[in-house]
């Protein structure tokens, strides 16, 4: 799905030429606002970069159905992140990516996530925090769909130990890791 390992999470939009300068195909941008996100949109498209567009976090607007469908139709990114099931469900109507992010917190989020999955079939599964190798496997075998593990990882080796356990990549906004897409 990914051709490399570590996807560049854009938090900053000073960072958005790094990102654009990395080798990776995708971006995931993170704290976005809607006055600006049609243009950076189309800048990095223009880039020949996929943007993964994390919903929830897009400020002035309401991550519910209603902004996923303004995403999916107006912004169009490649893909839609996301925690709540609507937002997913209706970026799914729009053929987009879909990536469910899992927050795991305690034993009961866990298990409230994977019924959550059953119900949308996402097409990757966004583990947060990606330093813990156990349930990113246990994520894996319960949901047979790809894993990206993100949150919290912070030097090379974190990245190697997601990937070891079988993450199909990494996400970060820690720029020095983006060039590091050999490990």
């Amino acid at each position: 799905m990914f051709n490399t390992s570590i996807l560049p999470a854009v938090r900053d939009l000073k960072d958005i030429d790094k990102a654009v300068k990395n080798n990776s195909e995708f971006v995931v941008l993170l704290n976005t606002h809607i006055g600006q996100l049609k243009s950076l949109v189309r800048m990095l498209k223009k880039e020949n970069k996929k943007v993964l567009l994390h919903a929830d976090l897009v400020q002035g607007l309401k991550s519910d159905e209603f902004g996923a469908q303004f995403l999916s139709q107006d912004i169009k990114p490649h893909g839609l992140i996301s925690t709540r099931r609507n937002v997913l469900l209706t970026a799914k109507k729009h053929d987009l990516i879909t990536i469910q992010r899992l927050f795991i917190l305690d034993s009961q989020a866990l298990e409230s996530s994977y019924q959550m999955m059953k119900q949308i079939q996402p097409d990757c599964i966004e583990v947060l925090p990606g330093i813990i190798p156990h349930i990113i496997e246990e994520v894996i075998e319960q949901s047979n769909t790809p894993v990206i593990a993100g949150g919290l990882i912070r030097d090379p080796e974190e990245v190697r130990r997601a990937l070891a356990c079988g993450a199909a990549a990494v996400t970060t906004s820690r720029k020095e890791l983006w060039e590091n897409n050999e490990l």
